[in-house]
């Protein structure tokens, strides 16, 4: 990759995967204030809130390529659920999702600063979790914390003892949808691999 690549935002998630993907960059966090209600769809409500990182962190630079990222989890009786904001909310969230199966969506924002060029697209994944009792709950969220995890949960962790099935994307159920943000790369000529 001969563009520097930078990431709007702090996620401890996202940082990993990329980590992990051997994608070279540096974080800028995004300071814009995230949409929480849907006016059309999911996918067009985390595609909003992508795009809304992206160009504020763009705005601040001469080059690079930056990429937004905005997840939420699409399922029980809250329909959307974001980021719990305590641990009492994290274990009625995780409560409901293990109830019944639920969507994973991820925004993506891809801005070429000195192009202006931007992509921006979603991947959705589908979760099934084994139900967990109260106390099983209480047990994981003392082993990890919820409350930077949309929905309250991980699967690249702890969370994998009770989410026995997905269809569709594993990296975009963390945060970050690997294989979309590389053909997304790829149409602004940066190669991944």
């Amino acid at each position: 990759m001969s563009k520097k690549i930078i990431l709007a935002s702090n996620s401890p998630q996202r940082k990993t995967l990329l980590h992990q993907a051997g994608i070279k960059f540096v974080v800028q966090p995004s300071r814009v204030e995230e949409l929480h209600k849907i006016t059309g769809s999911c996918s067009a409500l985390v595609k909003h809130n992508a795009i809304l990182k992206a160009q504020d962190v763009a705005s601040r630079l001469r080059k690079g390529i930056v990429i937004g990222a905005d997840t939420l989890v699409y399922g029980g009786h809250r329909q959307i659920v974001g980021k719990p904001r305590n641990l009492k909310e994290a274990k009625e969230i995780l409560r409901e999702l293990t109830s019944r199966s639920h969507w994973v969506y991820t925004g993506v924002a891809v801005i070429d600063v000195e192009s202006g060029h931007q992509v921006v697209d979603y991947e959705r994944t589908k979760v099934f979790m084994h139900k967990l009792s109260d106390e099983e709950i209480d047990r994981y969220h003392c082993m990890m914390s919820p409350l930077d995890k949309a929905g309250g949960f991980d699967i690249e962790g702890r969370g994998g003892l009770f989410i026995h099935r997905i269809e569709g994307c594993y990296s975009n159920v963390i945060g970050l949808p690997l294989p979309k943000l590389r053909m997304m790369l790829k149409e602004l000529g940066v190669k991944a691999l």
